[in-house]
């Protein structure tokens, strides 16, 4: 039969009380006390109760983290940094996939505040109004991680990805290409991949390049959206490089060019963004924008602990550094 407090006070010779502070990490407890507690508790195995715990103190140490798609290599790395941090305090995550669905965005939402978790880690498909309205409803404490809400009224760790973008397509500029094309998510998406395409019409305009709607192309940031994107751009027009919001879209749009005996980067540049691990190990290895991953979960779960704790954030919005990585898919 499992150990009980009742059994380990009686062990210790202390109050069930005291037993508690101890497993609540209550300061009032003197350390010689405290140690007879945990002797008893390795002593008999015993294993705190934990739904019991969460009713009482209405904490259960666990964060959930949602994100868009458990397929893309991009967010494995995000999540190993946060749960790196939530390991060192003590938290246990919920991990939960949406499909880049909305509804099972919200769904999992609700899911979440239901089974009481301390707060949530948020990396959306896209922050439509009726996201954002479920989030203040639930009022669960929230870091975004990867993107930020127009308003920054969401705590958040991201890169300033309108400048990244802008920098990538520069990169492509200053190796001589004009006829730039343009492969990524709706702008009319709340989220960090669309915001890219500012950058990409803001450098055009300042380079005085014609912003030409044959050479976009929109939609999601698999590899066979790049792969499609390509092929409906060659259809209708030539390009001489092409700026993919994802490493694999433009993995995708190799291939493309590949079917089209177009060679890479002899007769088109092509730069991703991301610097996930396929990018290196890819032919030819992604020239790419890359993102601090891991850094990007690890400050954003620290945050959010922070935020479950009622500690004051030093910052609301973390803006972390990208960096543009030449390799062999862009002309040197």
């Amino acid at each position: 039969m499992a150990a009980s407090i009742k059994d380990v006070a009686r062990e210790a010779g202390v109050s069930i009380a005291t037993v508690s502070r101890v497993l609540n990490d209550v300061d009032v407890v003197n350390e010689e006390t405290k140690k007879k507690v945990l002797t008893a508790i390795e002593k008999l195995g015993y294993r705190p109760n934990i739904v019991a715990r969460s009713l009482k103190t209405q904490r259960t140490r666990t964060i959930g983290i949602i994100i868009p798609d458990i397929s893309n290599q991009f967010y494995p790395e995000i999540v190993r940094g946060a749960e790196d941090v939530a390991n060192i305090y003590d938290y246990n995550i919920m991990l939960c996939n949406t499909d880049l669905d909305i509804e099972k965005e919200m769904e999992y939402l609700k899911v979440l505040k239901e089974k009481m978790v301390d707060g949530v880690l948020y990396m959306s498909n896209s922050l439509e109004p009726k996201i954002l309205d479920l989030i203040k409803q639930l009022q669960l404490p929230m870091v975004l991680v990867e993107t930020t809400n127009e308003k920054e009224s969401i705590p958040s760790v991201t890169i300033d990805n309108e400048k990244a973008a802008y920098e990538g397509v520069t990169y492509l500029i200053k190796n001589g290409n004009k006829n730039i094309a343009y492969i990524g998510e709706n702008p009319d998406m709340a989220n960090a991949s669309a915001v890219r395409y500012k950058g990409y019409r803001k450098v055009l305009e300042e380079n005085n390049l014609k912003l030409d709607k044959s050479k976009v192309y929109f939609g999601n940031v698999k590899a066979k959206d790049g792969y499609k994107g390509m092929s409906e751009i060659l259809s209708k027009t030539k390009v001489d490089s092409v700026f993919c919001t994802s490493d694999e879209v433009a993995m995708g749009a190799i291939n493309a060019l590949r079917d089209n005996n177009i060679r890479v980067p002899e007769d088109v540049d092509v730069m991703g963004f991301g610097n996930i691990y396929s990018a290196s190990i890819f032919y030819p290895k992604l020239t790419t924008v890359a993102q601090p991953t891991y850094d990007m979960g690890s400050v954003g779960m620290r945050m959010l602990i922070k935020l479950i704790n009622k500690q004051e954030l030093e910052k609301k919005n973390y803006v972390l550094s990208h960096k543009l990585i030449e390799r062999d898919s862009c002309k040197k």
